[in-house]
């Protein structure tokens, strides 16, 4: 049950990065929603660090859980993966006016509880 309760958070983590770069850096791009200047400049990069951070993030921890499995029953692997959610938490707290971001990685966090009270 761990091992799937990893995969299911690491899988939701890649999958809601890869929507968050379509939706809020391509889709906006593409439609041309902002005036270049330096706040377009200001919120392209930040979501596009933010959702490629979880997106490879993401995959990381899924290579390691599939190749390796004996290093997702470790203290450290869930430590780290627990700081970067608190990281992308505060990220959206203090960046981002919106909901979406962080209800995915407070769902990414729940999982990956889910996966520590397993083990």
């Amino acid at each position: 049950m761990h091992r799937t309760f990893l995969l299911a958070a690491y899988i939701w983590l890649t999958f809601s990065g890869t929507l968050h770069f379509l939706i809020d850096v391509v889709s906006q791009y593409m439609r041309r929603k902002h005036v270049p200047g330096p706040e377009t400049t200001l919120y392209y990069g930040l979501n596009t660090s933010f959702a490629l951070g979880q997106i490879v993030f993401g995959l990381l921890c899924l290579w390691l859980v599939w190749q390796a499995p004996e290093l997702s029953h470790q203290r450290v692997f869930t430590t780290v993966s627990f700081a970067a959610a608190a990281g992308w938490l505060a990220v959206t707290f203090a960046f981002m006016s919106y909901w979406e971001p962080r209800v995915n990685v407070i769902a990414f966090g729940i999982l990956l509880a889910g996966a520590l009270l397993s083990r």
